[in-house]
């Protein structure tokens, strides 16, 4: 399952990424089978228009069994949450 999220956007991101994934609610998008191909398509054109503007926050995670508690995080922008590796599980760290 690959999920994004989005906050403080473009327009253009909210359809391109509904193009290729299901909106479940605002700025949150699901695709359940999505290829590492198609995925990291996906994740060069939002980094690309990320570099362009610099505005909003993107998060993009998938299982991978190679990553801490197989998941894998990419982020663009501030994210809200700070994210650390506790004894190889996720938690939120809050300040």
């Amino acid at each position: 399952m690959t999920v994004v999220v989005t906050t403080n956007v473009e327009g253009r991101y909210r359809g391109f990424l509904a193009s290729a994934m299901l909106e479940i609610a605002a700025g949150v998008y699901t695709s359940p089978n999505m290829t590492d191909g198609i995925r990291e398509r996906i994740w060069d054109v939002l980094s690309r228009w990320y570099a362009e503007t610099g505005e909003g926050s993107i998060v993009m995670t998938w299982r991978d069994p190679s990553e801490v508690g197989e998941q894998r995080i990419r982020t663009l922008g501030e994210s809200p949450k700070e994210i650390v590796d506790a004894d190889g599980v996720y938690l939120v760290k809050y300040s």
